[in-house]
C-alpha cells in the first residue's frame, strides 16, 4: 500500500535572532505558520511487496537495502546535498528497528535553499510516513523526541501548525488561536544557503539566558497577528539582502499589492511573503504578480495550520 503526506512549507512570520551561542547555534524566537503549499511524499513498504529500489542518494549499499528514494518535479533537479529524508528513515530504524525499510518518492514542489524549511519539512513528512507503518509500535511522542536530532527545524515542521520557537528553533510551543488568512509566496529563481546568511549576519554572542516567553493566543484576530508581526522582524533580512539583492526588487512588488497588510522574507530567504487577510485576495494578487513577472516562482495558500477546516 502506497500511503502519502505533505511537507508544508514553513513561514517564519517573524524571525529575531538574540545572539550566537557558546555551541555556536544562534539563540532565536520566532512565531512560524505553514502555507498550504507543499512537497509531497510517498512511501511503500518493502515488507507489503514493493520492490527494493536503489538510490544514488541513498550513499551505501547498506543505506540502499534499508530505504529507497526516487525524487521528481519541477525542483528535482536543484534537490542534492543532504538527504534528509533518508537521515530520518535511516536514524528512525536505527532507534526502533520494528520500522519497516521501504521506498519514498519526494515530488519537489517547493525551491531549494528558499527559507521554505522544505528539507526539515520532508524529513517530518518521513517519519510521520514510518510511524504510519509501524503498527503503533512508534507513536508520536516517539517521532517528536527523534525530530530535534534531526536538524532545528524538524520539531516544528513535524506538527506542521502555528507556533512559537525557541533556542536554536528545536523547542516548540504551540500558538492557538491563529487566525486563517491568505498568503502570496515569491522566489526570484535564488538559491541561499542558511549558514551563509548567518555568518553575513555577525551577530553578537549571547549575553545572558533568554527569558521564557508567555504562551501567544490571538483569538482568532487577524489585527491581533498583523499587530504582533509588524512590531517585530526577521533579523536575517539585512544579512539576505548582502548576498542576493534580488531579495529587494521582490519585496518592493510585494509591498505594492492592492491589500497586502504584511511582507517578509521568510527564514534566510530568499522566497519572501505577503500575508492578506482572505485567501481570495492573495489569490488575486498572485495570479496579477505572475503576469507581472513570469519568471519569478509565485504561489498563493491559505496561511495558519494546513490540517485546520477552511473558513466560511
Amino acid at each position: 500500500m502506497r500511503i502519502r503526506d505533505i511537507a508544508w512549507a514553513k513561514l517564519n512570520l517573524t524571525l529575531e535572532v538574540l545572539g550566537r551561542r557558546d555551541d555556536g547555534f544562534h539563540e532565536l524566537r520566532s512565531l512560524v505558520a505553514f502555507a498550504g503549499v507543499g512537497d509531497t511524499l510517498e512511501f511503500v513498504s518493502h515488507r507489503q511487496g514493493a520492490p527494493r529500489l536503489v538510490s544514488e542518494q541513498a550513499g551505501s549499499q547498506d543505506n540502499s537495502e534499508t530505504f529507497a528514494l526516487d525524487v521528481e518535479g519541477p525542483f528535482a533537479q536543484a534537490w542534492e546535498g543532504a538527504n534528509l529524508i533518508l537521515e530520518a528513515a535511516q536514524t528512525a530504524r536505527a532507534r526502533f528497528p520494528a520500522l519497516s525499510p521501504g521506498t519514498f518518492r519526494l515530488v519537489k514542489t517547493l525551491p531549494v535553499a528558499a527559507g521554505l524549511g522544505g528539507g526539515s519539512a520532508d524529513a517530518a513528512a518521513a517519519l510521520r510516513l514510518l510511524m504510519q507503518t509501524s503498527d503503533g509500535a512508534v507513536g508520536a511522542d516517539d517521532v517528536a523526541a527523534l525530530a530535534p536530532e534531526l536538524g532545528s527545524d524538524v520539531a516544528v515542521c513535524l506538527r506542521s501548525a502555528p507556533a512559537f520557537m525557541t533556542g536554536r528553533g528545536e523547542i516548540v510551543a504551540p500558538v492557538t488561536g491563529f487566525p486563517q488568512c491568505g498568503v502570496v509566496l515569491v522566489n526570484p529563481g535564488v538559491e541561499l544557503a542558511t549558514g551563509a546568511v548567518y555568518g553575513a549576519l555577525g551577530a553578537a554572542p549571547l549575553k545572558a539566558p533568554p527569558q521564557e516567553a508567555p504562551p501567544q493566543d490571538f483569538g482568532g484576530d487577524f489585527e491581533a497577528l498583523i499587530a504582533y508581526a509588524s512590531a517585530r522582524a526577521n533579523d536575517l533580512e539585512p544579512a539576505a539582502l548582502k548576498l542576493a539583492p534580488e531579495i529587494g526588487s521582490v519585496l518592493s512588488k510585494l509591498q505594492e499589492l492592492a491589500g497586502v497588510r504584511l511582507v517578509r522574507l521568510s527564514g534566510s530567504g530568499a522566497t519572501c511573503f505577503a500575508v492578506f487577510a482572505s485567501p481570495r485576495e492573495a489569490l488575486r494578487a498572485a495570479i496579477l504578480l505572475a503576469e507581472q513577472e513570469p519568471e519569478w516562482w509565485i504561489t498563493a495558500g491559505i496561511l495558519g495550520d494546513p490540517h485546520a477546516p477552511l473558513s466560511q
